[in-house]
């Protein structure tokens, strides 16, 4: 079994110094809006993620007034204790260590300490652009391959450079053909491991999907989920050669793995155009509990589960469905926020568990 038993945060977003014992695997986390609830969620997070869940940088995250932060856990996993910190310099610098180990590559911890985050924005995913739905098959992917997110990397870098080439290129009305070709020969390398990969994760992965949707939602709506790639119908190496001209004009690489999605449809209908609040929100929940039990078949035990604000997005039903899977059927370590403790408690003594409350 995989839990976090104490996580101390100094400095970090509106806390000076606070610390936590976590003694039950239910926790729930209660108090007003702007407490502090989702931000000891997130702290979590960090120490599994080497980030913050949310796009922020850093410094962004040092309270207010403050120079620089540090958040430090303590993680059981099969019995075997970690120590995992991560600081952030004055100077912004950011490190991370396990058992006082610092990290040379901080990817090299993604993956050990598995978790879900489920939050109020995370319906983006469902309805907005398909860079959410992107980050959100990476990161999953990240944590069950470690060579996917290396691939990753350095795809993400070369496209930065030949981006910055063809800017270049365009102010002086002229390219190096040559350097054309060794920006292509690598972007193809790692763009193509990394279609492979999504390809055969997806085709397994979206029925999952698709089945943790009918019990949530409690009815088949007959949804489409399918991968969306410009690779699918033409190979890598064509695209970038016979787009050239375009992305010369553009100024960015127009075709790749950059541009992958996720096709969602309802009734053959667009899924965001016609979808109700209630199907969005079961869609975005059928999509982090079929990552959830991905990970868990993957690592042997389950990941973290993170959950702030839940209550808001689910009606009653459906939210003691939902506590009793992850708290009672597979035995999580369990985080919740909610802004009225006894909507928590009433909650946790249906599903009849032990937990902590945290008030903020």
């Amino acid at each position: 079994m995989f839990v976090c038993r104490q996580i101390s945060l100094t400095q970090f977003r509106n806390y000076s110094f606070k610390s936590y014992n976590f003694k039950q695997n239910i926790t729930g986390i209660f108090g007003k809006n702007g407490s502090g609830k989702t931000n000891l969620l997130d702290a979590i997070y960090y120490l599994c993620f080497t980030k913050s869940s949310f796009t922020r940088p850093d410094n962004q995250s040092v309270k207010e007034g403050d120079t620089g932060f540090r958040i430090e856990g303590n993680f059981k996993k099969d019995n075997e204790a970690s120590k995992v910190v991560c600081v952030l310099r004055e100077t912004n610098r950011k490190e991370f260590s396990i058992n006082d180990e610092p990290y040379q590559r901080f990817s090299e911890h993604i993956g050990k300490f598995p978790s879900i985050m489920i939050a109020p924005d995370d319906v983006s995913m469902i309805t907005e652009d398909s860079k959410e739905r992107r980050k959100f098959i990476d990161t999953l992917l990240s944590q069950l391959q470690h060579d996917y997110l290396d691939q990753l990397i350095a795809y993400n870098k070369i496209l930065q450079h030949r981006n910055s080439f063809l800017r270049f290129a365009a102010e002086r009305n002229n390219y190096d053909e040559q350097l054309v070709e060794v920006l292509n020969k690598q972007l193809l390398e790692t763009g193509n491991f990394i279609y492979e990969r999504r390809s055969i994760f997806l085709k397994s992965f979206l029925p999952q999907v698709l089945q943790q949707y009918i019990l949530i939602a409690e009815q088949d709506d007959k949804l489409v989920l399918q991968y969306e790639s410009q690779l699918i119908n033409q190979p890598f190496k064509e695209l970038l050669m016979q787009n050239l001209q375009r992305d010369l004009y553009l100024q960015r690489t127009g075709y790749g793995i950059h541009k992958d999605d996720l096709l969602i449809k309802l009734y053959e209908s667009n899924f965001k155009s016609i979808a109700s609040q209630g199907q969005r929100k079961s869609l975005l929940f059928a999509f982090k509990l079929a990552a959830f039990e991905t990970l868990k078949s993957n690592k042997g035990f389950a990941p973290i589960l993170l959950l702030d604000d839940v209550f808001e997005k689910l009606d009653e039903n459906r939210m003691q469905n939902l506590l009793y899977y992850v708290c009672v059927k597979t035995d999580a370590q369990v985080f919740i926020t909610d802004t009225h403790k006894e909507r928590l408690q009433q909650a946790f003594k249906k599903i009849g568990k032990d937990y902590d409350l945290i008030e903020l």
